[in-house]
């Protein structure tokens, strides 16, 4: 049965973008310092100022300010014309966790000794095999694109490219498998000097046609560049940045559920980001075994509790064997306290900033994209 699907992403001049890249480059230089930081970082941007709010207990110091002014600048907003740049003013508001909040991340309810969520709430992770990294291909490919239109502005290819854009895929699928492109959507901010007539054809020659795979291409793919026209005024300069608000394309663009917890800006601690990550290392490592074709993982906590309340599993009618057997083995496998996970994963290490960048799944340096082999091998045993 034929069907589309869709998924999107942005540049890293993105308004909300910008405000997770500061968040997370503020959690990387605490957490280099004093690895022990408590830190839930929230960022607002809008034109000629940037707000840092939240919550952090660290015993590092560190410059805020200089931090954000820093990502600004390796952002690429560095020109007045643009509105918004690594001279505007910055705003602090930060204060300390909630002694409340710690005491249950401190210890855990159910487990002395153990330290508790640092919240309640869900969490998924999801892994498919219809791409190499194991991730949905329309957010690949969509990710692909920000990619080349973020290195094709860097590298002066195209020179009239400003920092803020958007790309979008639609796949058309026959059942489980993807046939062909039916979309493709770029939005590209750019200098008010290029015609809309150049920076399409431009578009379209160097970054569209040499990134998409060329065997889902065919005469009837609709391109839709700049669809508006202009798109002179971008990033936050134009509108207000603010950091997790860009949760599907941080995820897995739609493709599966989500619990609804931002990452950027919080220490591993908070379950939102470190369950998250475990679970997709699961769902990964189980679509790698060959005992499913997908496989999302559904997880929650309570605050202070350290063992979860729930684990689920759903193939959609992929798996070789039942659902109860994998999750059997998943048991097996691995602790799901959130002391556990931070062990496991070294998530006290600071590494965060990329994934604000890139997106937190699908890249093999970080180490929840890293499968679990003894864990694969037990579960190919089962089929």
């Amino acid at each position: 049965m034929k069907k589309l699907f869709t998924s999107e992403s942005v540049t890293m001049g993105h308004p909300d973008k910008v405000c997770d890249q500061i968040a997370d480059a503020i959690l990387d230089s605490l957490l280099e310092k004093d690895p022990t930081s408590r830190v839930a970082c929230e960022v607002m941007a809008e034109p000629g100022k940037v707000h840092i709010m939240g919550e952090i207990t660290s015993n590092a110091q560190v410059d805020y300010k200089a931090i954000a002014r820093k990502v600004i600048r390796d952002i690429g907003y560095t020109k007045d014309e643009y509105g918004f740049t690594d001279k505007c003013e910055i705003e602090e508001s930060v204060h300390k966790q909630s002694p409340d909040i710690s005491m249950g991340v401190d210890s855990s309810y159910d487990e002395e000794g153990e330290s508790g969520a640092g919240d309640q709430g869900i969490m998924f992770g999801y892994a498919i095999d219809e791409s190499e990294s194991l991730m949905p291909l329309a957010l690949v490919l969509s990710r692909k694109l920000t990619d080349a239109l973020s290195k094709k502005r860097e590298s002066g290819e195209i020179p009239y490219l400003r920092p803020d854009g958007k790309s979008q895929v639609t796949l058309e699928y026959d059942g489980r498998e993807v046939k062909r492109i039916e979309a493709v959507v770029i939005s590209a901010q750019h200098d008010d000097t290029v015609s809309l007539e150049d920076l399409r054809k431009d578009i379209k020659e160097k970054v569209i046609l040499p990134t998409l795979p060329k065997n889902l291409i065919d005469e009837n793919t609709k391109f839709y560049i700049n669809p508006t026209g202009r798109f002179v005024y971008g990033g936050p300069a134009a509108d207000t940045g603010l950091t997790g608000r860009k949760l599907i394309v941080d995820t897995y663009g739609s493709k599966a559920h989500h619990g609804g917890g931002a990452f950027s800006g919080k220490d591993p601690s908070k379950v939102d980001r470190s369950a998250a990550y475990a679970l997709r290392n699961i769902a990964k490592s189980i679509v790698k075994s060959g005992i499913a074709r997908e496989a999302e993982l559904q997880i929650s906590y309570a605050i202070g509790v350290a063992k979860p309340l729930s684990l689920e599993l759903d193939t959609f009618s992929s798996s070789k064997v039942s659902e109860d057997k994998i999750l059997e083995c998943v048991e097996k496998h691995y602790d799901l306290r959130p002391s556990a996970i931070i062990k496991r994963f070294d998530l006290r290490k600071p590494q965060y900033l990329n994934t604000a960048k890139y997106g937190h799944f699908g890249i093999e340096d970080y180490p929840w994209e890293k499968v679990d082999e003894d864990f694969i091998k037990d579960l190919q045993k089962l089929i």
